[in-house]
């Protein structure tokens, strides 16, 4: 019994770095300012406020390439913060609220 239970000990340890790496993505579509500043690399105060800018005036990202559409946001920074960002499906409601 003592075997099986360093065992799993071992193992969810094991595990545990990963977890903390990979973390929840963002969904640049609905995120706040403050939760782009939060979760994403290379972005403060005033990218996260040309981020949702950019949305109310052009309505959701469809890619998370889009991202570098925003001024000031190139391709570096979305390389950097592609494993933290996803695109949710917007729905017809969503790009009428948006525009």
């Amino acid at each position: 019994m003592k075997i099986l239970r360093k065992t799993l000990l071992l193992f969810w340890l094991g595990l545990t770095p990963l977890a903390a790496i990979s973390g929840p993505t963002v969904d640049i579509n609905t995120a706040d300012s403050e939760i782009l500043v939060d979760e994403l690399v290379g972005i403060g105060p005033q990218k996260a406020m040309a981020i949702v800018q950019y949305r109310r005036q052009h309505g959701p990202f469809q890619q998370v390439e889009d991202l570098a559409l925003v001024d000031g946001i190139g391709p570096k920074t979305v390389e950097q913060n592609r494993s933290r960002m996803t695109v949710a499906e917007s729905t017809e409601g969503e790009k009428g609220q948006q525009q």
